[in-house]
C-alpha cells in the first residue's frame, strides 16, 4: 500500500523558506515520477514542480521556477521541495503526488496523479 507523508510545512514571513519533505512506502521509486502541488482555500489544486524517476528532468510552475527547487533521494524514497523567496500567493496546502513515469507526469496535471499524502500546510504572510 503507497503512503506518502509529508512534513516541514509551516509559518513564514515573505522573503523567507521552507523545505517540504516527503516520506513514501509502499513502493519502489522505479518508474516513479513525483511531483508538488499545491492548493489555496477557493482555488484549484495546482502543480507545483515533478521530478523524473532519475531526477534529471524536473519541471516547475511558472509562478515558481527561480525560487522553487524539487529534489529527490531515492535511497531513502523521499521527494523535496526546497521554497526560497516565498510571497503570500505561495500560501496553500501542499501535496506529494506519485504517478507511473509512463504518464503525463511532466504536465503538472493532478488528474495524472493517483497516490497522494494528506498535504502540509504553508503560510506566508508580509
Amino acid at each position: 500500500q503507497v503512503k506518502l507523508v509529508e512534513s516541514g510545512g509551516g509559518s513564514v514571513q515573505a522573503g523567507g523558506s521552507l523545505r517540504l519533505t516527503c516520506e513514501a512506502s509502499g513502493y519502489t521509486y522505479r518508474d516513479k515520477c513525483r511531483a508538488w502541488f499545491r492548493q489555496a482555500p477557493g482555488k484549484e489544486r495546482e502543480g507545483v514542480a515533478a521530478i523524473s524517476t532519475g531526477g534529471f528532468s524536473a519541471y516547475y510552475a511558472d509562478s515558481v521556477k527561480g525560487r522553487f527547487t524539487i529534489f529527490q533521494d531515492n535511497d531513502k524514497n523521499t521527494v523535496s521541495l526546497q521554497m526560497n523567496s516565498l510571497k503570500r500567493e505561495d500560501s496553500g496546502m501542499y501535496y506529494c503526488a506519485v504517478t507511473s513515469c509512463r504518464a503525463e507526469w511532466w504536465r503538472l496535471s493532478a488528474s495524472s496523479y493517483n497516490y497522494w499524502g494528506q498535504g502540509t500546510q504553508v503560510t506566508v504572510s508580509s
